[in-house]
């Protein structure tokens, strides 16, 4: 199915949604804010972004398929770098206050200007190789588990070991270009519970006493993140009854997953009879969410997602505290996880 122009929200979402949702869930700055003044958490998350300007024009530079990227690259470098500066001083310039969105969209917009459509094409082909090849033995490993609790925590555990495979942080992109990243090493690695936001157990508890009819995950990252991590928690849901549908972006943004990446991969992984490691997959969707960036804004998805997500009853968005930032506002550890399970009225 194809992303329709038109968005709309998310409709599991609570309304009214103006005074329930707020897509960036860190304030930047408050109504008694000097509003030609940037906010010290805004300087900050300004600098996050800036401190990632030279990986991205690295990944630019090598991009075979724009004429003069290093150039290209160059220049996208000053004009991001020079907006961002701009912002410091006049956090209302280029369409501001600033949030991680219009940080986001910003940076998006001026690589394609420049002829950049997707970046980190190469990563991501090169590791969802290596992960489609891992792949059997992960769900080995997790299918060899026969009590349910610890099955459906490992999996867990495996969804946000994948996580950390993002390349949207600074001193993470760091890390991979100078040794790689381990998927089993970092399931090991994870930090210990509790976590600092952690409801697993409840949910373990939820997970051993009922089935969902439906649910929505949002996909991330390529690679060990949606191979490794979350294909191998969806094929244990589709084992239980559940249907499942992966929103996966539209177009490309860092090295998160798109939607004709996420068909191509299924192919590769489903056997001639179209199951899933020996599991039946006719209950797995893949929709586009419409979604053009590393964050998602859940009141403007795809037409297409929100009619599948209408019935949905269970309802998963996955990702780390990566950034120094997010761990001292949520007061917790840099790499620690966060496993937040909210239950519907309906639930």
């Amino acid at each position: 199915m194809e992303s329709s122009s038109a968005m709309v929200p998310f409709p599991l979402l609570t309304t009214p949604i103006e005074s329930n949702y707020r897509a960036c869930t860190i304030p930047y700055r408050f109504d008694s804010d000097n509003p030609r003044k940037a906010t010290p958490t805004e300087i900050s998350w300004i600098n996050l972004f800036l401190n990632s300007v030279p990986s991205f024009r690295q990944r630019a530079e090598s991009d075979t398929t724009v004429v003069d990227a290093p150039i290209k690259a160059e220049k996208f470098a000053e004009r991001y770098t020079a907006i961002l500066e701009d912002l410091k001083k006049d956090p209302q310039s280029h369409g501001g206050p600033p949030d991680c969105i219009l940080l986001c969209r910003l940076r998006e917009q001026i690589l394609r200007e420049l002829g950049f459509k997707d970046i980190f094409k190469k990563v991501k082909d090169d590791e969802n190789a290596k992960a489609i090849s891992l792949f059997e033995e992960v769900v080995r490993l997790n299918d060899a588990i026969e009590d349910d609790g610890k099955r459906m925590e490992n999996l867990i555990r495996g969804i946000l070991a994948g996580n950390i495979f993002d390349l949207g942080s600074a001193q993470l992109a760091e890390v991979f270009a100078k040794d790689g990243m381990s998927f089993l090493a970092s399931c090991q690695s994870l930090v210990p519970r509790p976590w600092v936001i952690d409801d697993l157990d409840y949910f373990k508890m939820k997970w051993s006493r009922k089935s969902w009819k439906k649910a929505v995950i949002f996909v991330d990252n390529s690679g060990a993140d949606i191979i490794l991590g979350i294909l191998p928690f969806a094929r244990e849901l589709l084992r239980r009854g559940t249907q499942v549908v992966l929103a996966a972006n539209d177009l490309p943004s860092i090295n998160d997953v798109t939607y004709p990446e996420l068909i191509e991969i299924l192919k590769k992984l489903k056997d001639e009879n179209g199951k899933l490691s020996g599991a039946d997959a006719s209950g797995l969707l893949i929709a586009n969410s419409g979604n053009d960036l590393p964050v998602i804004d859940l009141t403007s998805v795809s037409q297409e997602l929100a009619y599948l997500a209408s019935d949905a009853d269970l309802v998963v968005l996955e990702g780390m505290v990566k950034h120094p930032e997010v761990a001292q506002f949520l007061g917790g550890r840099l790499y620690d996880c966060v496993f937040k399970y909210n239950e519907s009225i309906n639930g």
